[in-house]
């Protein structure tokens, strides 16, 4: 299709639409802005909102289908939360451009009335906390081994409703997301390392297009942030040379110190009975030779038995 037109894949959840509005506001204030055009896609993840992720294919699971619009032409770009698309490139499609990230970091939410921990260590252990990310059960396992946790799935304002129903004392979501849905005003504490470790790529959008729609590719270039994806890029390296899934219990954190870029990255045991981390500085222009470092360190400390018991 024509550049002057730009359709957009994405799902249907609130956070997914918040994120689809975000990208069309952005190229509608280019100078030659495009007319925009929203396709919303139903994916497979967001039918089944009760089974594990792993069972019904787990990494892609909130992706592929949005994909396959933008393959069978369908739609034009894809947006997705980066941290959901797989690190292997699907055939035919490109990762065409990475904007401003928001926070990376994680938040415990809790309902209006309880009182707050000071710190992530300080989590009562007769607490329910949901969550269904392996990543984050290991952590919150790490902190306190007596710890209830329990799955939870859903769009943001379904675990949220969860949460205030009683169904949990408290719940695990991306900052991120919560602020782009206007729901920072809720209760929640900052879980930040070296208590906790963001997931690859969180707080990062991600928008890819037809790899031979060059037009396109040009287009989003505009709204690229190279800061973001130099981020993104060293922590997608780390986790393609783990050969770890995006539901792996792999963590990251990322700082820009000097005039270097240093990378943190951690691998824990689905109970997180065992604990590896690694950090690495290099040059900001070669993040994938950063990522590939901390992932070597991980690897050289055991980390595929770690990977293989996942």
């Amino acid at each position: 299709m024509s550049q002057s037109v730009i359709r957009i894949a994405t799902r249907t959840s609130d956070l997914a639409l918040w994120q689809a509005e975000y990208i069309a506001a952005r190229l509608r204030e280019l100078t030659a802005p495009p007319d925009v055009q929203i396709v919303p896609i139903t994916t497979s993840g967001d039918r089944d909102q009760t089974s594990p992720l792993q069972q019904f294919g787990g990494t892609g699971a909130f992706t592929k289908e949005v994909q396959n619009a933008v393959l069978d032409e369908r739609a034009d770009i894809a947006v997705h939360s980066l941290k959901d698309l797989p690190t292997v490139s699907t055939n035919g499609l490109r990762l065409a451009a990475v904007p401003e990230r928001a926070s990376t970091a994680d938040v415990l939410v809790i309902p209006d009335g309880v009182t707050l921990p000071e710190s992530a260590d300080e989590i009562p252990a007769i607490w329910n906390v949901g969550t269904g990310s392996p990543r984050r059960h290991a952590l919150l396992r790490r902190l306190n081994p007596e710890l209830k946790i329990s799955a939870i799935r859903g769009n943001v304002p379904t675990r949220l409703q969860k949460l205030d129903d009683g169904e949990f004392d408290a719940i695990v979501l991306a900052e991120a997301g919560l602020c782009r849905l206007g729901l920072e005003y809720r209760t929640f504490l900052r879980l930040t390392p070296p208590h906790f470790f963001p997931a690859v790529g969180q707080g990062a959008l991600g928008i890819e297009c037809r790899a031979a729609d060059e037009e396109t590719a040009t287009l989003l270039q505009q709204i690229q942030c190279e800061k973001a994806l130099r981020e993104v890029t060293a922590e997608r390296t780390l986790l393609a040379a783990l050969q770890a899934g995006c539901h792996a219990p792999v963590g990251v954190a990322v700082r820009h110190v000097d005039d270097g870029l240093e990378l943190t990255g951690v691998l824990l045991d689905l109970e997180g009975r065992e604990f590896l981390i690694a950090t690495h500085t290099g040059q900001p222009d070669a993040p994938a030779e950063i990522g590939n470092h901390v992932a070597q360190q991980l690897l050289d400390a055991g980390g595929a038995k770690l990977l293989g018991d996942s």
